[in-house]
C-alpha cells in the first residue's frame, strides 16, 4: 500500500475567522526567503508575513520607507516558492510598500494584483484606518482580501515622531477603535494592532469580529505575529521591548562561521571525507619546460575549479 502523507489542510481567510470564533489562538511569523519559509511553515505558523519589515533586517536600512514594490514581489514569490515545496499550510500575507497605496486607489489595485498574481500572495495587508476605506474596498473588488494595521504604523513613522507606542490618551485610543470598526466594515479580514497599551487592545479585539493580530499588544489578540529575525535572536543591536527571542542563533550563526574560518587557517577542512577522488585521472606534471605548454592527446589539464 502506497504510505503518501495526508496533504495539510491550508489556511484561509475563512480558517483564521473560525479560529477567532473558536478562541483558537493565531501564530503569524515574518518570512523573506524560501528556506526560512519552509521552516516557519513546518514549524507550525498559521499566517507568514512577507513584511516591509524586510528593509531593516535584512536590507539593513533605518525604516521601512526604502522597500519598493518590486522588492515586495521578489520576496514574496522566494516565500510562495518554499511554501509549494514544502507543501505548505500557511496562509501567505504580503505588505504593501510605502508609496504602492497612498496615491491612488487605482494604484493601490495594480500594486496589491502584482503581490498576488507574481508574488504569489493570497491577501495583501497595508497601514492606516478611514483615511484607506476607500483602497480596502477596491482591493476587494478585484478579488483580493485584505488586512488593516493600526496602532503604531511603520509607514507613517516620521508623523509619529518615532517608533513609539500608540493610544495611550483617550482621544487617540477612540480613534484607533474607530479605525478599526472602519476597517471591519470596509472589509478586512483581520487587523494588527501595533505597540498599543494591551487594555486597549482588549477592547478592539472584544469589538470586532475579525481577527486581531497583535505585536506589543498585549495577550488579549486573537494572534500575534514576530518578526522572524527577532526571536530567534540573530540581530543584538536592538531588542524591542515586545520582542522575545525564542532562540539565540546569531550565536550560532557566528560560532558556527568561526569554527569554519579556524580549520581553512588551520588546513584541517576540507579533509578527506569532503573531497572527492579517483583513481583514474591522469594529472599534468608537476613541473613542466617552457617548450611543453600543449595538452598531450588525450589529456587532462587538471580539475575545474
Amino acid at each position: 500500500m502506497s504510505s503518501q502523507p495526508t496533504p495539510r489542510k491550508r489556511v484561509t481567510i475563512h480558517e483564521l475567522r473560525r479560529m477567532k470564533e473558536t478562541g483558537e489562538r493565531i501564530a503569524v511569523v515574518t518570512a523573506y526567503d524560501a528556506t526560512a519559509a519552509r521552516l516557519v511553515d513546518a514549524a507550525g505558523a498559521d499566517v507568514i508575513l512577507v513584511g516591509d519589515s524586510l528593509g531593516m533586517v535584512v536590507q539593513g536600512h533605518d525604516s521601512t520607507l526604502p522597500v519598493t514594490l518590486d522588492q515586495m514581489v521578489y520576496h514574496s514569490a522566494a516565500v510562495r516558492r518554499g511554501l509549494a515545496r514544502a507543501g505548505g499550510r500557511a496562509h501567505l500575507v504580503a505588505d504593501m510598500n510605502f508609496g504602492s497605496y497612498q496615491t491612488s486607489a487605482d494604484e493601490a489595485v495594480k500594486a496589491a494584483m502584482r503581490l498576488v498574481a507574481e508574488g504569489g500572495a493570497e491577501s495583501v495587508k497595508l497601514e492606516g484606518g478611514h483615511e484607506y476605506v476607500e483602497v480596502v474596498r477596491r482591493i476587494l473588488r478585484a478579488g483580493i482580501p485584505v488586512m488593516g494595521h493600526l496602532g503604531l504604523t511603520p509607514q507613517s513613522v516620521h508623523k509619529m515622531g518615532g517608533y513609539v507606542v500608540q493610544g495611550k490618551e483617550a482621544e487617540q485610543a477612540q480613534q484607533i477603535l474607530r479605525d478599526a470598526r472602519a476597517l471591519e466594515a470596509a472589509g478586512c479580514y483581520a487587523v494588527v494592532l501595533e505597540c498599543i497599551p494591551a487594555e486597549l487592545a482588549r477592547i478592539v479585539t472584544a469589538q470586532l469580529r475579525i481577527p486581531t493580530i497583535g505585536i506589543g499588544a498585549g495577550v488579549h489578540c486573537d494572534g500575534q505575529v514576530l518578526v522572524l529575525n527577532d526571536l530567534l535572536g540573530l540581530d543584538d543591536a536592538f531588542v524591542p521591548k515586545f520582542v522575545k527571542r525564542f532562540g539565540e542563533l546569531g550565536k550560532a550563526v557566528a560560532g558556527a562561521v568561526g569554527g569554519y574560518v579556524s580549520e581553512v587557517k588551520a588546513r584541517t577542512f576540507p579533509d578527506d571525507a569532503h573531497s572527492f577522488h579517483s583513481s583514474t585521472v591522469r594529472l599534468v606534471p608537476a613541473a613542466v619546460s617552457d617548450d611543453d605548454h600543449e595538452e598531450p592527446s588525450g589529456g587532462v589539464m587538471g580539475a575545474p575549479v
